[in-house]
This record gives structure tokens, C-alpha cells and sequence, in this order.
């Protein structure tokens, strides 16, 4: 997601909040930076993306690459700042979570620990996943290759996913396989729309 300006990456960052809290006051957007370490790695991930652009921030830029790299080591969360995130990204909990760079990742996702979203180099699907809106990926799920993962989806506990899934499908397994259409009702809370602002967050 290319970020144009301050107020953007504000915006972003607000959104990203809103799925934790499901509230807009200044004091409980500090309460979760300072508590939750999912939210203050994305607010990281988020300010490298908006400073990379601009060659004159360099300095600022140094210092945010580098406590973005302690926070990398001190969650086991590994995900470069230049990963195509939609607004509403949410990080249940804390532990190794790896996704390629490449990666691209519609709103309101919630990514659970160890979960990884990667590359693959041979066989059908050589590339990397495209995952859609309103995902939940839950732990120990892996998604692997140039597959489409469709909006509305969950994908269970430790599956492996190496197709392609439709919309509102539920999958689960090894290999994954469809195991309903009931999709991610409920398991996706306060989503945010996309061209949503601090002071109009909705579900």
C-alpha cells in the first residue's frame, strides 16, 4: 500500500488500532501501543513503508528500521515493511509469524502465531499468495505460492494451503480442503472500511 502522506499513515494506523479496540480516544491508542506488541509492530511496519519514500527522512528512518528490527527479534514476527497490507490488520497474538515480502494482503485480516506466507519455486503455483479482505488465518496455517485466497475466508489451525480458495469458503487440513461456506463470520471483528478515517471507523 503506497502511503502519500502523514495524514494517510495516520489514517492506516487508526485503522489497524480500531480492529484491537474498537475505539477512536487518544488514551487507548497509547494503552494498546505500550500493550500489545502485534499493534506496535504494525505501527512500525507501517511508518518504515511511509518513510522509505521520502529520501530527506532518512535519518528518522534509520532509527524506525532499527527498532522495527528489535521488535522482529523480540516477537518472532518477521514481515518487511515494503508487504502490501490493507488497512485493518490485526495480530491476534504475538509469536513466529513469516510472510514474504512479496505478499499481498487485503483489510480486516487477522493473522494468527505461527503462520507462514511464502514463495514457492517449482511445481504449478511458483510465486506468491494474494490473500483477500476480511481473512482469518489461524495458527499454525501455512499458505504457500501464486494462489488466491478469496474475502471472507478462514483458514483453520495448521493447514497447509497450496490452491487456490474461493470466497467465503472455510478450510482446513492437509493439503487444505473446503470444509464449509460459512466463511469468516465471527471470526473478524470491527472491520473497517476501506476509505475509512479515525472519526468515521464502522463495522
Amino acid at each position: 500500500m503506497h502511503i502519500s502522506s502523514f495524514n494517510e499513515l495516520r489514517n492506516i494506523i487508526y485503522s489497524d488500532a480500531y480492529r484491537y479496540i474498537g475505539d477512536s480516544n487518544f488514551h487507548s491508542r497509547c494503552t494498546l501501543y505500550f500493550k500489545t506488541i502485534g499493534f506496535r509492530y504494525t505501527f512500525w511496519l507501517r511508518t518504515n513503508r511511509f518513510l522509505s519514500q521520502y529520501k530527506w527522512l532518512y535519518p528518522i528512518r534509520v532509527f524506525a528500521s532499527l527498532y522495527l528490527k528489535h521488535l522482529s527479534y523480540k516477537s518472532g514476527i518477521q514481515i518487511p515493511y515494503m508487504t502490501q497490507i490493507g488497512r485493518g490488520f490485526y495480530i491476534g497474538h504475538y509469536g513466529t509469524i513469516i510472510i514474504n515480502g512479496e505478499t499481498i494482503i487485503g483489510n480486516n485480516v487477522n493473522i494468527s502465531p505461527d503462520v507462514v506466507i511464502g514463495r514457492t519455486n517449482r511445481g504449478d503455483h511458483i510465486g506468491i499468495p494474494v490473500i483477500g479482505d476480511e481473512v482469518y488465518i489461524g495458527p499454525g496455517a501455512k499458505i504457500i505460492g501464486a494462489i488466491t485466497i478469496g474475502s471472507n475466508v478462514a483458514i483453520g489451525a495448521n493447514a497447509v494451503v497450496t490452491k487456490d480458495v474461493p470466497n467465503n469458503a472455510c478450510v482446513g487440513g492437509i493439503p487444505a480442503q473446503i470444509i464449509n461456506m460459512k466463511g469468516s463470520e465471527g471470526y473478524i471483528n470491527r472491520k473497517i472500511r476501506e476509505t475509512c478515517y479515525s472519526n468515521k471507523l464502522t463495522e
